[in-house]
């Protein structure tokens, strides 16, 4: 314990992003919505260790198969490049034997939707303590352009010539379906929002799921921008704040209010509307309804919601394993390898 708090006192640093930055060559095409990301990344991380008071050991990078799972190589951090959809796994199994780990994924819409979609569900039911960054460009961008399970209804890709004829996955309405704890959302290009949402990431005690809107300039360019070119972003989107009111637009003059159960949009200062009449934004509540309807928003009805949406507090995996295993230890009659030989039935041989 003396050395532990030595450790802390005397060696606590203070980090910068350049700290977070390997020295390998970042491989990602020209444009591509990753880059931005990464460097949100390190630039958040520092702050995580000063306000968590992390030493840079504590910080690992898991990743599937994908652009997006390169990741792990241009942090300067532990790191485990594992295979295609099993990242979840791998994280979970991280957390559970070291606890004291800060465990941060990198997966991707195919990753984690598809072939990965079953352990990453269950660890959301299961609140494990790691941090899910979801990679969406809509689109299998490593092997070359085939649909994903994000690609819209319609959308012509190398494996669907004539458009896709199934509805896609809301990541976050499945993060909500499987009792996640957690959910935020972003535009690859937004970094200091994005600093922001993984500040609050590592700050939540639980699975966190944060999905970032990227853009692929080869084979998906264009996904999203509808809503965040800078040109229309501020009337398309809107940045939720816990404790703040609901408002948007470039002029501040636009909202959200609940009518009969229905989210609906409005125009502060037309028909009566006030800012008191705004929803504010409440982030902590147990209630997932209104997290729902946020998260279901989709445009031209409605701006696309941005930040963090969900932030609940609910009892975790790794705790619970760890405070089972303290109980059966403390009750149990064998406590090594020479009591658990003579437990049971024995004989001695003369």
């Amino acid at each position: 314990m003396q050395l532990t708090t030595f450790y802390k006192e005397e060696f606590k640093m203070k980090y910068t992003a350049q700290d977070f930055k390997s020295n390998q060559e970042v491989r990602w095409c020209p444009g591509c919505g990753d880059h931005s990301v990464l460097a949100s990344l390190q630039r958040a991380l520092p702050e995580v260790a000063e306000q968590l008071n992390y030493t840079k050991e504590r910080f690992v990078f898991v990743s599937g198969i994908g652009c997006s799972s390169r990741l792990p190589y241009y942090m300067n951090t532990y790191g485990f490049h594992s295979i295609h959809g099993r990242a979840t796994a791998i994280s979970t199994g991280m957390k559970v034997a070291n606890p004291n780990l800060t465990i941060w994924q990198a997966t991707g819409d195919g990753d984690s939707m598809a072939i990965g979609g079953n352990h990453f569900i269950h660890a959301i039911r299961r609140n494990i303590d790691i941090n899910i960054v979801l990679f969406n460009n809509r689109i299998y961008g490593l092997t070359k352009g085939q649909y994903s399970p994000t690609s819209p209804l319609g959308k012509i890709t190398k494996t669907s010539p004539y458009g896709t004829v199934e509805h896609p996955f809301n990541p976050g309405a499945l993060v909500l379906g499987a009792r996640g704890t957690f959910f935020a959302r972003s535009i690859d290009n937004d970094l200091k929002l994005n600093q922001e949402i993984f500040v609050a990431s590592a700050k939540h005690d639980g699975c966190s799921v944060t999905e970032m809107l990227v853009n692929c300039v080869i084979y998906n360019d264009g996904s999203h921008k509808d809503f965040s070119d800078r040109e229309v972003r501020a009337d398309r989107t809107i940045v939720l704040r816990h404790g703040e009111k609901m408002i948007f637009g470039k002029n501040n003059d636009k909202g959200i209010v609940l009518r009969h159960g229905k989210l609906e949009v409005v125009t502060i200062g037309e028909n009566g509307i006030t800012e008191d009449d705004i929803l504010v934004h409440d982030a902590h509540s147990a209630n997932s309804g209104i997290h729902s309807l946020l998260i279901d928003m989709k445009f031209p009805e409605y701006p696309v919601a941005l930040g963090v949406i969900r932030d609940v507090k609910d009892m975790t995996y790794d705790d619970n394993v760890r405070d089972q295993l303290i109980e059966v230890k403390a009750k149990s009659k064998i406590n090594c390898v020479d009591d658990l030989l003579r437990s049971g039935s024995t004989w001695e041989v003369e």
